[in-house]
């Protein structure tokens, strides 16, 4: 076959939810063996496509060919039955079933009118060695990491004969290590004949993997180009529609008293370890304190404890000189404080609940909101209206339920509704986590702008580059210790590895010295 071959086509593809167009007479042309990306802000329209693709939409025009030939998509079932497959952004899987279940469900195979599983399994297991899975197909979803759980959905579709594959957002919820996995098992799938539309905000995996890309902004295809002859910029600017900076721009810091302090704080985890072993912490006024350090570390269950979501086993949590350890998060909320949650479905929002609802859930209560008890829709809708333009977030109307807004555009919605709160401290735990590159430029500066009006932030990221660009000051956990506390303009990304890692700061400074030289003072050794 002619490696132009194109597999899919997409052409004139328009999507309406009412008056709103979705997706406005986009092209797009996959060939086959290739990885195609797709890139566009939150909410251009990339998901509702392949939504569309995958059978779980019908288009309102356009037309589809499969392979040449002209096809309509009703259901995920004749998606499959066409060869096309999708890897979803939040994995389809149930927790209690074994890999194989999982991946049978539906597709069983039988023998004397009874489930043949051993049979399935070994037919995982085939799949899992020819594209260098490595997955357990007896294992339970709810005993294996992350990372393998995505690789038993790629299973999924493999099983299911699927030569088109989507990938949407597949590396938001991996590590850098799961990342590089992943990128080889996308390389070894084109080298085997199948074909790959990327959905991905990040342009460092766009050059790494794919051959071309298609970019799509507020609905409308502007261009599919060459990977390879085309830089970040070139993607990012097409993309938003205007220069974007990648640098955060920022003057010194001005750091005054201490907002939040906590001392000797000890935090379980769910099985009854500790999670978080005595630290001391202090974040000041005017500073970012950006807190880095592999996933599982502690991070998590350090700012659960601090906004009052997590019990406090030992130690205090003093925030503007008040005490709030193990407060209700309201009164902690009430006192000065402001989150950006990691989990924004979870802790976030109230998904069935409006937007124009979930702007005000930390104010409902008071004035203009509320008055003799009642509320007060008019101005609940005016507010919202104002954040929703001020933080460009992208939605049909203030009365949607915030489940309908893309995942970036949650995200939006949370720190709109946060920092308009001017809170003394905003904790932001994974802040641009599904964003794309405009948004992620615009969170940075809205974070900068609270130091620079003396408000203390604190920036939990397992981005080394958001670490490093945003902080001013570096703390990093390691097995529920604060190993190290550097200034961000004086350590490297090397140190920080080494740190993160659990290599001791004396130790770190033979490495470095033994390495370039130079010697480095560590602004604060272990705790």
């Amino acid at each position: 076959m002619s490696q132009t071959q194109k597999v899919i086509e997409m052409k004139g593809i328009t999507k309406m939810f009412g008056d709103f167009k979705a997706n406005d007479n986009i092209h797009l042309e996959v060939r086959k063996g290739e990885i195609h990306a797709l890139l566009g802000e939150n909410g251009a329209g990339k998901s509702t496509l392949m939504n569309i693709l995958s059978g779980l939409l019908e288009p309102t025009s356009g037309e589809i060919k499969v392979n040449g030939e002209t096809v309509s998509i009703d259901s995920p079932d004749t998606a499959n039955r066409l060869g096309i497959g999708m890897v979803h952004q939040h994995f389809m899987l149930v927790d209690k079933f074994t890999v194989t279940e999982n991946i049978m469900l539906g597709k069983e195979k039988h023998r004397f009118g009874f489930i043949d599983q051993k049979d399935a399994e070994k037919d995982v297991q085939k799949l899992s060695d020819q594209y260098g899975l490595s997955v357990d197909p007896k294992a339970r979803i709810e005993s294996i990491t992350v990372g393998m759980q995505q690789r038993a959905e790629i299973l999924k579709t493999l099983y299911r004969g699927a030569d088109i594959l989507i990938f949407d957002e597949p590396t938001g919820v991996l590590t850098p290590q799961e990342i590089e996995e992943l990128m080889g098992i996308m390389k070894k799938l084109v080298s085997e004949g199948k074909s790959i539309i990327l959905i991905t905000h990040k342009l460092d995996e766009i050059k790494q993997v794919a051959d071309r890309c298609t970019v799509i902004r507020r609905g409308k295809s502007i261009d599919t180009v060459d990977v390879q002859t085309t830089s970040q910029q070139e993607l990012a600017d097409m993309m938003v529609g205007r220069s974007v900076s990648f640098k955060v721009e920022k003057g010194a810091s001005q750091p005054k008293e201490p907002v939040l302090s906590i001392k000797d704080l000890v935090v379980k985890e769910a099985r009854g370890y500790d999670a978080v072993k005595g630290i001391n912490l202090e974040v000041k006024a005017g500073e970012v304190l950006g807190i880095a350090g592999v996933d599982g570390n502690g991070q998590s269950e350090l700012i659960q404890a601090i906004t009052g979501l997590a019990k406090v086993d030992s130690g205090t949590i003093t925030l503007d000189g008040k005490d709030i350890t193990n407060m209700k998060p309201r009164k902690i909320t009430e006192t000065g404080l402001g989150h950006i949650p990691e989990d924004r479905q979870k802790f976030g929002l109230i998904l069935p609940m409006t937007l124009e609802e979930n702007m005000t859930l930390q104010s409902y209560y008071h004035e203009p909101f509320s008055k003799n008890g009642f509320l007060q829709h008019k101005e609940i809708k005016q507010y919202s209206k104002k954040l929703i333009e001020e933080f460009d977030v992208r939605t049909t109307s203030e009365e949607a339920p915030a489940a309908s807004l893309s995942g970036g555009n949650q995200q939006k919605a949370i720190i709109a509704r946060e920092i308009d709160r001017d809170p003394s401290l905003l904790i932001a735990a994974q802040p641009t986590r599904g964003l794309d590159v405009g948004a992620i430029e615009y969170i940075h500066k809205r974070l900068i702008e609270q130091r620079d009006n003396g408000k203390a932030v604190m920036l939990m990221s397992y981005e080394l580059d958001e670490i490093m660009n945003v902080s001013d000051r570096i703390a990093v956990m390691y097995d529920g210790n604060i190993i190290a506390i550097v200034n961000a303009d004086e350590t490297s990304e090397k140190e920080l590895g080494l740190l993160m890692a659990g290599v001791s700061p004396d130790r770190v400074q033979e490495e470095l010295s033994g390495s370039n030289g130079k010697e480095r003072q560590t602004v604060a050794k272990s705790k």
